[in-house]
């Protein structure tokens, strides 16, 4: 049995004889995982710094406060977008079906948080009964009820789509209307207008407006003002783009700055 006193490898937490599992990770800026799944469902989760996520279906841009659920499974990728202290959860097959089948982002209460934190305190094959079982269920129990937040950027399978897409994502302030990528790749509009949420779910613009809320983090947290973020993304004004950003995450980007800077507690992360 591999040595799990407090591994870093994802591999030592997929048999333990636990329902749920907690590692701590840290990561430098720019580093990249391989492409890998787990036995288990995973709660992706950095206490501090930003990452992006992939899968075949899409990709995720995670600030802190926020993690990803990754179902059993699904094969994903990961890369730190600035150093990154991971702080993050395995959970047993069975009892991750009660969370869906499916990657989303979900807001990171304060109580979860220090929950994940308390687990890591406690040997990896905690005493049943005892504290690291009743934080385990307390995870589970706030899982439940933590909010999703429609932070996702799904990726199409159509080759024109994926042209598109992919240049989008390499010059993510692109003025191009969706007329101006027909002529690009070779088709209509209208079958562009169309192809867009049928591949993705999403609209034309709410996909490019998906990319620039992941540019946006990406910018903020390496201390870009929401001036200059509007600017790069060729928003009008800050203004403007202050009001894309909160009609659809709910919460301004002064916010999410204020939040990156004010720790939650004083507890190391």
């Amino acid at each position: 049995m591999p040595n799990t006193a407090r591994s870093s490898d994802h591999r030592d937490y997929q048999r333990v004889p636990r329902v749920v599992t907690a590692m701590a990770r840290d990561e430098e800026h720019g580093v990249t995982g391989t492409p890998h799944s787990h036995e288990r469902a995973q709660l992706l989760y950095a206490t501090q710094g930003l990452m992006r996520v992939r899968t075949d279906a899409g990709m995720w841009v995670l600030p802190p406060r926020r993690a990803l659920w990754i179902p059993p499974g699904v094969v994903h990728h990961w890369t730190a977008l600035s150093k990154v202290t991971m702080r993050t959860i395995y959970i047993a097959p069975d009892a991750a079906r009660a969370f869906g089948d499916q990657c989303r982002v979900i807001e990171v209460s304060t109580l979860l948080r220090e929950l994940i934190l308390a687990l890591l305190d406690e040997p990896i094959e905690y005493a049943i009964p005892g504290r690291g079982e009743y934080l385990a269920m307390l995870i589970l129990s706030e899982l439940a009820a933590a909010e999703t937040v429609p932070i996702a950027i799904p990726w199409p399978r159509d080759r024109r789509l994926v042209a598109i897409c992919s240049a989008i994502m390499d010059d993510p302030g692109s003025s191009r209307n969706i007329e101006q990528w027909a002529d690009e790749v070779g088709a209509s509009a209208r079958t562009l207008i169309r192809l867009f949420p049928k591949e993705t779910g999403l609209h034309y613009r709410q996909w490019v407006q998906q990319v620039h809320l992941a540019e946006a983090f990406n910018r903020l947290a390496h201390g870009q003002s929401i001036g200059e973020i509007a600017t790069a993304l060729g928003y009008a004004s800050p203004s403007a783009f202050s009001v894309m950003f909160r009609r659809i995450l709910g919460k301004t980007p002064q916010h999410y700055l204020t939040e990156w800077r004010q720790p939650l507690t004083q507890r190391p992360a």
